[in-house]
Formats: C-alpha cells, structure tokens, sequence
C-alpha cells in the first residue's frame, strides 16, 4: 500500500472520501504554533538541507567490540532503514549482530506497526540469547523507549539520537508535516505512553546543538528521564551516519551500565 492509498483507506474507514481526509489532515498541518513554544532556530534548519548533499563517510578505524550484542537500528520519521546503513556496517564491522525494525519507511506510529516492533524484537532477542539494544533516531527513538519499557526483559539498553521526549511535542520544527503524514496530533498518538517517563533499562540520549529539527533540550531531556546525555556536534539528518556519531555510538556499547 502507498502513501496516498493508505490515506484512502482510513477514509474509508471513517465513512468519509479521500478529499474530506485531505483537508483534515491539510487542517492539522496547519494548526498555530503555540505561544513560547520554539523549535531550533532557521539558520540551523537550512545547515539540514544542506547535509541532504553530503555523501555519508565510512567510520574508519573501528575498534572489535567490548561487549558485543544484538542490536536493533529504528529509522527517524519519513526515513528508510538504509538510511542508517554506515552506521549498521560499523557495528557489524565491530562484532556486534545487527538488525533494523524491519517495517520500512517510518510513517508514524499504529497499533500494527508497534506490534510487529514488540515481536521482532522478542524474536531477535531470543535468537540471540541475549537482550538487545535498541538504538532510535529521532522517531526512532520513541519507538524504541515505548517497547523498551513493554519489554524490559528483552530489552538490555536505549539509544536515543535527536529524539524528542523530554518536554513540549512542538518544539521542533516537524511536527506540522508528521501530523499531516500520521493523520492524528502529535498530542494524541494512537500509541499511548508518556515520553518523559525513563524506560527500566539504562537509556543514553544523544543530542546535538546544531540540531535544525528537534529542539536540542527535548533530546537531551532532564535528570530522570536518562540515564546520561551525550551532545554530539551534528544535524539532525547526520545522526543516521555522521562518523562522529557513529563513532559515540560505538563508544556507549562498550560501557557497562
């Protein structure tokens, strides 16, 4: 199913035609800032677009691993798996055994795609005998704190990289084109949970103070809500491969919590 069919498709569900889905989600997209309310400032933005040229580097000089482990890799929004290929090569390239969450582009949260998230990765853990780690950009990386806290037995550790979950859901400057993509609010995901809330397994926060997307304090959050925050100096796109953060990444797996 495409982008617009599925679109179709809950038209249907709702009784209403494809036009009347249209304009409910144009009317979403175009819902008010909030007042004090801020995402990252424009400069930053452009930085982003920028970064949409750059020809991702190989990390070089990868070190074997620690601590190897399964781990799972979980795309930002609007993103494929692909995307986070350099940094799958390194990890492997290290010894750890790596997967991705194995549903594609990352459209937003539903009940069907969390389920099929849940059970791949009580699959994979099980497979591996061990629990794995789940390593979340951006959207990403709300997927990955919400299934590690269903399961806390199959999940040995987070990382999130510019993920929003610590404060205001409008402080980035996306959430307008992932409530037309998703259909609903960023307030009212079909998926319930509270962000802030820390998962029960160690959980690292990577952030970037150059990050054009994501408010760098909503990814870095507060005391309480992670177990540590690392700043890496990257865009928001960069997080997927930047050699730096790559590298960072590396560096957390082989810490023992």
């Amino acid at each position: 199913m495409n982008f617009f069919e599925s679109w179709r498709a809950e038209a249907i569900a709702r009784g209403e035609s494809f036009r009347d889905e249209v304009t409910r989600r144009a009317a979403l997209a175009r819902e008010p800032h909030p007042t004090g309310v801020r995402g990252p400032a424009s400069h930053f933005l452009w930085a982003e677009l920028g970064s949409l040229t750059q020809i991702a580097r190989r990390t070089r000089h990868v070190q074997p691993a620690l601590h190897p482990q399964p781990v799972i890799l979980l795309p930002g929004f609007g993103s494929h798996p692909m995307r986070m290929k350099p940094m799958s090569r390194a990890l492997e390239q290290a010894g750890h055994t790596v997967t991705d969450w194995g549903l594609g582009f990352n459209l937003g949260p539903t009940p069907q795609n969390f389920a099929a998230l849940l059970a791949r990765i009580d699959r994979f853990s099980k497979e591996c005998g061990a629990p794995v780690t789940l390593i979340g950009w951006s959207l990403g990386g709300l997927f990955a704190r919400e299934a590690a806290k269903m399961r806390p037995h199959a999940v040995g550790r987070v990382i999130t990289m510019g993920t929003p979950f610590s404060g205001d859901r409008r402080a980035n400057n996306a959430w307008r084109a992932y409530q037309l993509v998703t259909g609903h609010s960023v307030d009212c995901p079909p998926i319930p949970g509270d962000f802030e809330v820390k998962p029960p397994v160690p959980t690292i926060a990577l952030w970037s103070p150059r990050d054009g997307v994501v408010s760098p304090r909503s990814s870095c959050g507060r005391k309480g809500e992670r177990d540590r925050a690392v700043a890496v100096r990257c865009t928001h796109l960069g997080f997927a491969s930047d050699p730096r953060v790559v590298a960072e990444v590396l560096r957390q797996l082989d810490i023992e919590d």
